[in-house]
């Protein structure tokens, strides 16, 4: 069946957004109603669904960031494997909202992000991004249609490939005559500038849960540090902090993004062993400083690309840590900071419901201007592009 003919047998503009972030704990999935304007801007959620990955699966993810030996192969069964959790997500998430199949239009499932290099440019062909999905498989195990591969086409024009989430924050909160901004605390943090002009910019502002989470696994063996918790019971060590923020990222202009391809465990290791004193730290101490250095280096960014924006809301994992929440307060003293439940979409659900968007944009050939926000190239032929593949049902 066609996109057309799926589009006309819909009785409502439902569709499913699926969500892997860098985090790489599990898969978050929404079922939203955008019914109401031809973009989207409404977008009332039906239903959330999660699931964690297995501790097999994550682990191979995670391997799959950096070269390896049959790399080739492992990726293939790591997206099979992958693509089988999206299509219990949606099981679930059909169930929760008494749905079936043939009602939803499509499923946006962005993939898991294993490489993101889009240094480069289309003409010296040196950017890529690189996800782990089988969309194909996806559209076979749910039967409905499946949109994917977002970001490749803005990397082959020049343009960062993320974050893909600005222009769906600016169609969804946007408010006119009104700045606000938007901050994603996922495994990388990326805000999104939404001006009262109705420009919007957005960027990765660095680290956000992964080196936390990374800590806490080596020393706690848990995913991840609840509440921050454990941060809360340890104290800043200054000198470690200004290690972290000397980082040559903080310093590069925007549009840039970034990802695990910097930000991993060998690069945090790197900088503990920069000063022989980093050893005897508590590692409370150490789980204290990395998450003042993610609250640091979001405030490092706002002031110097969104001055002016005081109020901030936040979704992600992150905006769950009551001691990041409370150190980036800290941070910004004069902004306003509330999560995004205070928009209308709770905070967890937010970054899901981006890519139920973006699979609408795509199955309607509605194009993106993100040159802006991801720096793709404005040319003669086209300033915006159409984000995305569809493989039908």
């Amino acid at each position: 069946m066609s996109t057309a003919q799926t589009i006309q047998r819909a009785k409502h503009d439902y569709y499913i957004g699926l969500m892997s972030g860098t985090s790489m704990d599990g898969v978050d999935g929404v079922v939203v109603d955008l019914a109401g304007h031809s973009d989207g801007a409404a977008c009332k959620v039906m239903a959330h669904h999660s699931l964690p990955f297995s501790s097999s699966l994550k682990a191979e993810m995670l391997a799959l960031n950096t070269a390896g030996a049959n790399e080739l192969h492992r990726a293939a069964l790591a997206a099979n494997q992958l693509s089988l959790v999206y299509a219990q997500v949606v099981a679930g998430l059909l169930y929760s909202a008494e749905l079936e199949s043939a009602d939803i239009t499509a499923i946006g499932a962005h993939g898991q992000t294993v490489r993101h290099a889009p240094s480069g440019s289309a003409v010296d062909g040196g950017g890529y991004t690189i996800q782990l999905n089988n969309p194909a498989l996806l559209a076979e195990r749910t039967g409905i249609d499946v949109v994917a591969d977002v970001r490749s086409r803005d990397v082959a024009a020049g343009g960062q490939g993320a974050p893909l989430v600005p222009a769906f924050h600016q169609a969804v909160f946007g408010r006119t005559g009104e700045s606000l901004a938007v901050l994603n605390i996922g495994g990388i943090a990326n805000v999104s500038l939404l001006r009262a002009d109705g420009v919007v910019q957005g960027f990765d502002t660095g680290p956000g849960n992964v080196l936390m989470d990374a800590w806490t696994h080596e020393h706690r063996g848990m995913a991840y540090d609840a509440y921050g918790a454990w941060a809360a019971s340890g104290s800043v060590s200054q000198p470690l902090l200004d290690v972290l923020l000397r980082e040559a990222y903080f310093s590069k202009p925007i549009p840039k993004s970034t990802g695990r391809d910097l930000f991993h465990w060998a690069w945090l290791q790197g900088r503990l062993a920069a000063d022989a004193s980093f050893a005897s730290l508590d590692p409370a101490d150490v789980q204290a400083t990395l998450t003042e250095f993610t609250a640091q280096s979001i405030a490092l960014a706002m002031r110097k690309d969104g001055a002016g924006f005081w109020s901030l809301y936040v979704c992600g994992g992150g905006a769950l840590n009551d001691h990041l929440m409370q150190r980036l307060q800290a941070a910004l003293p004069d902004v306003q900071i509330e999560t995004t439940d205070a928009l209308g979409i709770p905070a967890v659900q937010v970054e899901a419901a981006a890519f139920a968007w973006l699979a609408k944009q795509c199955v309607n050939r509605v194009p993106l201007d993100l040159q802006k926000i991801t720096g793709a190239a404005k040319d003669s032929r086209f300033s915006s592009r159409v984000l995305g593949c569809v493989y039908p049902a």
